[in-house]
């Protein structure tokens, strides 16, 4: 297996490397002034060195999902270590390259302005709910778990006593005043420290499992090469993709290369900013998987939670006092995503409903608007016995269904123009199928099994609900094109 997990590490970095130069030549960046240029005005429009937006791109994206997820994902088995490079290349980082390249081609417009453009004004009604949901979700969650990991594994103290809200309030004005100041006066000078914290922790992790030489790196159930028996009886098809979700593909990215797109200076720099650092969470995911993979064949119980697991990951690897650093990154994942979901959140509704984000006032007012729902929603998860878990469930499936969103518009914009759009078309029919046999299936959505009387372990109504779907996302794709294509043209000309 350690061989398998090396043969994932060259596939992503050498198939990321070289599909990445195709997706780059599909799309064509030219000369033409970027959004950071052309609408500079010293907020949110602000150009940026190259190296500066790859690393604030890094930590947008790179939440607690390419940790948590992974850590969860490998009781699937070894398959993870081929499934997150090959998701990674061929739909995540298509993924986040592209919606990046199309917002700068539209002056840095947010994915809803995107979607009402190339896909019309009905979509763009749906995808506001879900998308807005999306990064209301996000924001708490990532107040709700670095705030945990400070409390448990940084002061040692009980996760329940009064210090949480302490630390939550110490999150959340970050938060406050990251989404209200320029782009380049807070996240732009915090984030390369934080970004070292983040690489060093990771490397740590990945050198102290070479130091293991694989010995420890093997099916954790023994019941075949690449798959393992899941302790809970889950199936790999769908839960595995929501669970891993942010190391393969994600929705909320999508928000993120939108906020970066208003501060690159050349389109030649989208792959590296764009595609590049997609690949760089693909990496993260996989050290941590195999981390995991090995603790959990030492001893550790494998129905550890994935939050606490990140601590023995972190001590086991790196001794006490590299642990606590590498804890230290993984607060800083979240916590530099959570920032810029606020952020997006800000443009996402002053766009839609032309708010002028040139004014202090009008930011901090929206700002206010949007915080005061975010601890309502902070509050239930705490209070409630299972509703953190609730939370988490939700945001996983919104996370994959906001991303299907985005290849389907992917995809509109690539055909309308006369480009190779079967790059994203096949990842939608995929991610399609992902999220809609599982929400079919399990009981946060309908939970349709169950319901019918069947084996709640089985999909057979949801896999065949998910492949007609498939059809309705090619039917649908195809319809829009054909309808819209002239506009699209036209509208694209100007």
């Amino acid at each position: 297996m350690f061989f398998l997990f090396i043969l994932g590490m060259f596939l992503l970095i050498v198939g990321g490397y070289f599909y990445g130069k195709f997706c780059e030549r599909v799309f064509g960046p030219d000369d033409r002034e970027t959004p950071a240029v052309k609408s500079y005005d010293g907020v949110d429009y602000v150009p940026m060195k190259s190296w500066k937006n790859k690393l604030i791109e890094l930590l947008n994206i790179a939440g607690t999902g390419p940790i948590l997820g992974p850590i969860q994902g490998i009781l699937f088995g070894p398959v993870a270590f081929i499934t997150i490079p090959i998701g990674c290349v061929l739909a995540g980082a298509l993924h986040d390259y592209f919606v990046g390249m199309i917002s700068m081609r539209n002056n840095g417009a947010q994915v809803p302005k995107l979607v009402s453009k190339y896909m019309g004004n009905t979509m763009n009604k749906v995808y506001n709910i879900v998308i807005w949901l999306l990064m209301l979700l996000t924001g708490v969650v990532f107040i709700y778990t670095p705030g945990d990991l400070i409390v448990n594994d940084i002061l040692h103290m009980d996760i329940n006593s009064n210090v949480i809200w302490i630390v939550y309030a110490a999150i959340l004005f970050y938060y406050i005043i990251s989404t209200i100041f320029p782009i380049d006066k807070i996240i732009g000078r915090v984030y390369p420290l934080f970004g070292a914290v983040l690489i060093i922790s990771a490397i740590g992790v990945f050198i102290g499992i070479i130091r293991d030489g694989g010995a420890n790196l093997h099916n954790l159930t023994n019941t075949g090469l690449l798959f393992a028996k899941h302790p809970t009886g889950q199936k790999f098809i769908p839960v595995f993709f929501i669970t891993v979700a942010c190391g393969i593909m994600s929705g909320f990215h999508g928000s993120q290369a939108t906020l970066i797109s208003r501060t690159v200076k050349h389109e030649k720099e989208g792959r590296g900013v764009f595609y590049n650092m997609m690949i760089g969470e693909g990496l993260i995911a996989m050290v941590w998987a195999a981390g995991a993979m090995i603790l959990f064949n030492s001893g550790t119980d494998v129905s550890t939670g994935a939050t606490e697991m990140v601590g023995i990951i972190s001590r086991e690897f790196m001794g006490t006092v590299g642990g606590l650093f590498a804890i230290a990154g993984v607060i800083v994942l979240p916590i530099t995503s959570g920032d810029t979901a606020f952020r997006s959140l800000r443009l996402m509704i002053a766009e839609q409903f032309n708010i002028d984000q040139k004014s202090a006032v009008k930011r901090v007012v929206l700002s206010l608007i949007i915080f005061v729902p975010a601890i309502a929603i902070l509050f239930f998860a705490k209070s409630n016995a299972d509703g953190f878990n609730l939370l988490w469930r939700y945001f996983g499936f919104t996370n994959q269904f906001v991303a299907v969103f985005a290849l389907a518009l992917i995809t509109v914009y690539l055909k309308a123009h006369g480009k190779n759009y079967w790059i994203s078309m096949i990842p939608g029919f995929y991610y399609t199928f992902i999220v809609a046999s599982y929400i079919f299936h399990e009981p946060i959505g309908f939970g349709l099994e169950s319901r019918l009387g069947l084996d709640p372990q089985s999909y057979t109504i949801s896999y065949i609900l998910g492949a007609v779907f498939v059809v309705l996302f090619y039917i649908l794709v195809l319809k829009i094109t054909s309808k819209r294509k002239d506009e699209i043209i036209k509208l694209d000309k100007i």
